[in-house]
Order: structure tokens, then C-alpha cells, then sequence
């Protein structure tokens, strides 16, 4: 299969970046889906299907939805086309479609909700994708949308191969047209594009004494996140060997460090079409 080049993705189309991104999934779900609520939708829209992993969540959670999502990568597809035929129960709820967000080839008005999560970091132009998201929902709508914000990420004791890495892995991705600080500008894209009653949270993992073991499983999470990149930022010469390899030493130390500290605010936004 051809892969799609217009829109690079940072983390690559491996099957280990497909089984991180499932674990990814079930790993945030409670954070993520807290305020997240479809019970009275039917037919939603999810941008960036991905592997499948969000929409596994979103059928289980509100058993009346029926999913529609779209991805531009056919490999992303089928691994999520296997992925939910290997669960069974989810079967005529869901379909997929090889579909470009910026122009999207449904009729306007043909869902009641819309679901993006983790997506519009990777897109050069996410006001568009916005519009299209408009266009297709009918009004009344709900839209929820996860995003990154990646400015807030913290990590103590002070590891300065992890803070050299991470500089660089969002530097690639801007580069790439992407936008590792895209959340908090969700308010003011959906104004844009004339989405209505606009709300916008701070989401924050703050772990350190308090909850040792849920930090030792969030340090352990992002270093599995940071690894994912390692290969592309080595190909693409922004980061060394030397560098990757320090990081990954310095993710171990943490993680075992009885006095660490793990920060990162995410941000959700909800909105509504008229």
C-alpha cells in the first residue's frame, strides 16, 4: 500500500507505533472521556481514526453510537478495520473511510456529533478541518476535541538529554506543519469557524509523592511516547544517538526517583453547531 505523505506523522506507521497508540488510548481513557458524553447521539463523525483505539472506547462507552471516522493513512485503516472485527461485538456500528479532513466528501448535515482526539496536531491546517467538521454536523451539534499542549510538560529531578529530545521532537513536528501547542488555540478556531457555546478545560497529570505509583506509570508512559519518535528525529538529524540514549537513561532514573515530579496539562474543548 502507498502511504500518504502530504500529512508526515511524527511517530511513524509501525506496528509497534499501532500497539503504543491502543495502549495509549486505554492508558488516558478515564482523563480523556471524563467529560465526554454521547449518550444522546447516534451517528458521530471521528477525525483521525487512527489504529482504531478511540473508537473501540467510544463504542463501549455509549453502546447506541454508531461511529463513522476517517483517516488519511490506509494502513492506520485496516489495522483499525482488524482491530475491532478481533473485539466482535461492535459489528455494522462503525465504518471507515481513506478520507482527506480538509475536504471531505459527506454531504452537509449527515452526523450528530464529532469526535477529534490527538489530530489536529498532526494537520497543517486545522481551521479547515474545523469547517469541514462543521459542515457535516447537523445543527445542535456537539464536538469534542483532545489536544496537546505540549509548553506544559515538566519533569523533575532536572534530565537534560529528556529536555534536548523533547525541544527537538517539537520543533520536528512544527516543522512538519504540525502544531505541538495547537490546544490552546482550540477556543479561538472554533470561534473562527462559528462553532457556539465554546467550552475549554485545562486538563493536568500532576504525579509526584502524592501517588508514587500512578507516577511511576505516567513517567513509564511518556518515555514509551518519547521512544516512539526516536527513529524519524535520528533519520531527519535532529537529535543524536548519544542524545536518545541519554534520554532514555534519564527516563529510567526518574522513573525510580523517590522525590520526582511528572507535570503535563492537555487541553478539551466542547462546542456546539447552529
Amino acid at each position: 500500500m502507498n502511504e500518504k505523505t502530504d500529512f508526515p506523522y511524527l511517530h511513524g506507521f509501525s506496528n509497534t507505533e499501532q500497539q503504543r497508540l491502543a495502549k495509549q488510548a486505554k492508558f488516558a481513557e478515564y482523563t480523556v472521556y471524563k467529560e465526554i458524553n454521547f449518550s444522546e447521539q447516534r451517528n458521530i463523525l471521528e477525525v483521525g481514526s487512527g489504529v482504531g483505539a478511540q473508537t473501540e472506547i467510544l463504542l463501549r462507552r455509549f453502546p447506541d453510537l454508531h461511529v463513522t471516522g476517517i483517516d488519511r493513512s490506509d494502513k492506520q485503516l485496516e489495522t483499525a478495520k482488524n482491530y475491532l472485527q478481533s473485539i466482535g461485538s461492535f459489528e455494522g456500528r462503525y465504518d471507515y473511510k481513506e478520507m482527506d479532513a480538509t475536504d471531505m466528501e459527506f454531504e452537509g448535515e449527515s452526523f450528530d456529533g464529532g469526535f477529534l482526539c490527538w489530530v489536529l496536531e498532526h494537520i497543517p491546517n486545522p481551521a479547515k478541518v474545523l469547517s469541514e467538521v462543521r459542515r457535516v454536523l447537523r445543527p445542535g451539534s456537539p464536538v469534542y476535541i483532545t489536544e496537546v499542549l505540549n509548553s506544559s510538560f515538566l519533569l523533575d529531578p532536572y534530565s537534560p538529554n529528556v529536555w534536548k529530545y523533547w525541544m527537538a521532537f517539537n520543533d520536528y513536528q512544527y516543522d512538519m506543519k504540525g502544531d505541538p501547542f495547537v490546544g490552546a488555540k482550540l477556543g479561538n478556531l472554533l470561534l473562527q469557524q462559528g462553532f457556539k457555546d465554546i467550552h475549554i478545560d485545562t486538563v493536568t497529570w500532576h504525579l509526584d509523592n502524592r501517588r508514587p505509583k500512578q507516577r511511576k506509570e505516567y513517567i513509564d508512559f511518556w518515555h514509551e511516547l518519547l521512544l516512539s519518535a526516536a527513529d524519524q528525529l535520528i533519520k531527519a538529524e535532529r537529535v543524536t544517538e548519544e542524545v536518545v540514549e541519554g534520554m532514555k537513561k534519564e527516563m529510567r532514573q526518574v522513573a525510580s526517583d523517590p522525590n520526582a515530579v511528572f507535570y503535563y496539562s492537555f487541553i478539551q474543548a466542547k462546542a456546539k453547531v447552529y
